[in-house]
């Protein structure tokens, strides 16, 4: 089976955070899977500006490069391969949203009757659940050219239940698939927890509004320090270094990955996203799967840290954020710990995740149609 993957940026393009791995894990896995054939179709695009290119590295399956001549994504070479690329494909994967080659994704697969499984990424649940989200008017546009062009047969990719529902709000009676997704499990070595007393509170992720890292510098208590890992555009990290100028306690170290990220969780003890909206928040994944307890909020999919024993999920708009912190403080996190990085094992292993879209392409493949969640 033929399976074509179009998205707006791919692996190393990290500036983008956790979508670029989960996009990269399914790819990975389905190219290794005998019986599937996998073609990536993207850009060079690595960062907001055009001069951000990335460095190719070696992967196991093709990935086709167009060149980024502005925006976010606007690449001529993308649509100049595009007809021969989904001619070719017996499923078309469509990652990403309010981006250049979204509608001509769903124009050439409805024209060609391909059928198409499409993954946006928290972005529609972000429009449906933020409504001060920027240039909202033109994004409304964007869903309704969108909803009349898609085929009949797409299918909305989603990692929960809740982004199910909002997504489906944006789009009416599109059919979705909830497929979460996967964490790596990481060797873990003994580690003390506040060695020298004070708590340490990470965050790691893009620096964007809504992932309300505003809110976290506001509420660090006394005797607390934050690190914070990742990049953003220069105007938005420009506000968050302004905000945190005078807290000694406060330091940023910009985007971290591999053997880094992994001493970066070393070093926390408790991970907090105040984030307003996520679709996942594959950060919260890797935190727990490094032993590392987690607070966020209700605007993510991880209700059941408090149920599971490894962290908490309030609501940023009637919880306090640093009370919340306090309480955590005083409990057993390397108990929280144990339990989250269990959980991650049980529950978001890659070969479940891989599992679940191969059953999907063949479904799809097959003519089968998925079940709406509403």
């Amino acid at each position: 089976m033929n399976i074509l993957h179009v998205t707006p940026s791919f692996y190393p393009a990290t500036f983008w955070g956790g979508p670029i791995f989960s996009t990269k894990a399914i790819c990975d896995g389905i190219a290794a899977t005998p019986g599937f054939d996998l073609r990536v179709l993207t850009t060079d695009a690595a960062g907001p500006a055009v001069a951000d290119r990335v460095r190719r590295v070696p992967l196991a399956y093709r990935v086709d490069y167009a060149h980024r001549v502005a925006g976010h994504s606007i690449a001529p070479g993308l649509l100049a391969r595009l007809p021969a690329a989904m001619l070719w494909a017996d499923v078309v994967h469509l990652t990403g949203t309010y981006s250049f080659p979204t509608v001509p994704v769903l124009a050439l697969a409805r024209a060609m009757g391909k059928p198409l499984v499409w993954s946006p990424r928290g972005a529609l649940q972000a429009t449906q659940d933020w409504p001060d989200a920027p240039r909202i008017r033109v994004k409304h546009l964007f869903e309704r050219v969108a909803q009349a062009l898609r085929p009949t047969d797409t299918v909305l990719h989603v990692t929960a239940g809740v982004e199910a529902a909002q997504s489906v709000a944006r789009l009416r009676g599109i059919q979705t698939a909830v497929i979460p997704n996967c964490v790596t499990i990481p060797p873990v070595a003994p580690r003390r927890y506040r060695p020298d007393g004070a708590l340490r509170l990470m965050y790691l992720g893009r620096l964007h509004p809504k992932k309300g890292i505003d809110l976290l510098i506001a509420a660090l208590p006394a005797q607390a320090t934050l690190d914070i890992y990742g990049t953003g555009t220069a105007a938005d990290e420009a506000v968050l270094r302004k905000a945190a100028e005078h807290n000694p306690r406060i330091r940023f170290h910009g985007d971290v990955q591999g053997h880094a990220k992994a001493q970066a969780f070393a070093r926390a003890d408790l991970f907090v996203l105040p984030s307003h909206s996520e679709n996942f928040a594959i950060t919260v994944a890797e935190a727990l799967a490094h032993r590392v307890p987690v607070l966020t909020t209700t605007g993510t999919p991880w209700q059941r840290l408090d149920l599971m024993g490894a962290g908490a999920c309030i609501d940023v708009a009637r919880d306090d954020l640093a009370t919340a912190i306090a309480q955590l403080a005083k409990g057993d996190l390397a108990a929280m710990g144990a339990r989250g990085r269990d959980w991650m094992i049980r529950d978001f292993s890659s070969d479940a995740m891989v599992a679940s879209f191969k059953d999907l392409y063949r479904a799809l493949a097959a003519g089968e149609g998925m079940m709406v969640q509403a």
